[in-house]
């Protein structure tokens, strides 16, 4: 009974303390007014936010498409530009003590002898222009010793697999330097007379030429171009002399060039090279005579193994007899030279030379001249090198060249 009682008694409490603690329906009204408060403090947040977010996505396009238009702008393109054009180029200083035992050869004097820049631009991936602006002997103008010459401008089109075609102004493919004569790419202070007089490098003109890949190894170029113009009365008789340089060059006579060139075995190159020009005078009438046509022989070997290098070319030009009605012997003009050469170490290298050549100059009477050249090239680093060598020159009337060079070169 009593255990009831106590029951009875805890419930009623329960029940009074419930009651007391039940909000009342005016509270709950005032709780759910809040609660809808909050919620419309939120939308409105969230609206806020949305738009916040719609600008920041405004912004972030509107930034974009200024990059864009950037990239496409100014900026870019002169990026792409650099892209693809190259610049380079090369030169060398010279000091020469030579000493003839005709005074007027004698020399002793220094120069910067060539100072060149390439320029080229590949416009796609098929087509091409380099060019190659040169000072020759540091100041030229009218009274000073130097030239400032084009030696090359041309466009370069890949039309097949392995052919292109070039037109323009371009080097001869002829010798050896005459296409590849940056000064640490040779042995010796100067360029071998040989190539120089008798071919002659630098030899340059305008014209068209077209060159590929027969066979691997097998080469071949072929080109019509300007000529060499020679005027006997002018007192010019060498084929040297004879260079137009594209300048207004006489273009009454074209000249046709071709060579084949072999590199299938590593360290050979074998090359041989023909060029015909039917009239020398460009048209023009010496000593009775109507033209004079010209053909010139050349062929090269190269081959390197190990340290070892040798170089051997022969040069030969004929020239129709009509030469001789204005100037006696200067109908053949030709050259040899034989160049072995050894690398002591990747930085120093030997050589030795003997050329022999006649371009039987009428005018001062001298015919065939031999020269001897010893010398070392040492390579500061692959593309700059200081150079020395010995040499002496003998000429068949009996004169004789002798003394040292000195030189510094480079190219990029």
């Amino acid at each position: 009974m009593y255990k009831k009682t106590l029951l009875a008694a805890a419930a009623i409490g329960l029940a009074s303390t419930a009651q007391a603690a039940a909000p009342s329906l005016e509270e709950m009204w005032e709780l759910v007014q809040k609660q809808q408060a909050e919620i419309a403090q939120l939308k409105s947040q969230l609206s806020e936010t949305e738009q916040r977010v719609a600008q920041t996505e405004e912004k972030t396009e509107a930034t974009f498409a200024a990059v864009e238009e950037v990239s496409a702008g100014p900026v870019a393109k002169l990026a792409e530009w650099a892209e693809k054009t190259t610049i380079g180029g090369y030169g060398e200083v010279h000091y020469n003590n030579l000493t003839s035992d005709n005074s007027d050869n004698s020399k002793d004097e220094f120069d910067l002898h060539r100072f060149v820049l390439f320029f080229g631009h590949q416009f796609n991936d098929d087509l091409r222009f380099f060019s190659e602006l040169e000072v020759e002997h540091n100041v030229a103008g009218e009274g000073k010793n130097g030239e400032v010459e084009i030696e090359q401008a041309y466009i370069e089109y890949d039309y097949a697999q392995h052919h292109r075609a070039k037109a323009g102004v371009f080097l001869m493919p002829v010798g050896i330097i005459n296409e590849t004569h940056e000064p640490d790419t040779f042995y010796g202070v100067e360029r071998n007379n040989v190539e120089k007089d008798i071919l002659p490098a630098t030899w340059w003109e305008a014209g068209a030429m077209f060159s590929g890949e027969l066979a691997q190894g097998l080469s071949y170029d072929a080109g019509v171009h300007s000529g060499l113009y020679i005027n006997p009365m002018d007192g010019k008789y060498k084929i040297r002399d004879g260079r137009q340089k594209a300048s207004e060059a006489k273009g009454d006579d074209l000249a046709y060039t071709g060579r084949l060139k072999y590199t299938g075995v590593p360290g050979l190159e074998l090359a041989a090279t023909v060029q015909y020009q039917s009239d020398l005078w460009q048209g023009e009438t010496f000593g009775g005579e109507d033209e004079a046509d010209a053909t010139l022989w050349e062929a090269h070997a190269i081959y390197n193994s190990g340290p070892f290098g040798i170089r051997a070319l022969y040069a030969h030009w004929d020239i129709d007899d009509a030469i001789e009605a204005v100037q006696a012997g200067a109908d053949e003009q030709e050259g040899f030279y034989i160049e072995p050469s050894y690398r002591l170490s990747p930085k120093l290298g030997l050589f030795a030379r003997y050329s022999e050549w006649d371009n039987q100059a009428g005018e001062s009477g001298d015919t065939e001249k031999e020269q001897y050249d010893i010398g070392v090239n040492y390579w500061l680093a692959e593309n700059v090198v200081l150079k020395a060598d010995y040499m002496r020159q003998e000429v068949e009337v009996g004169d004789e060249l002798r003394g040292f060079n000195l030189g510094v070169g480079w190219s990029f």
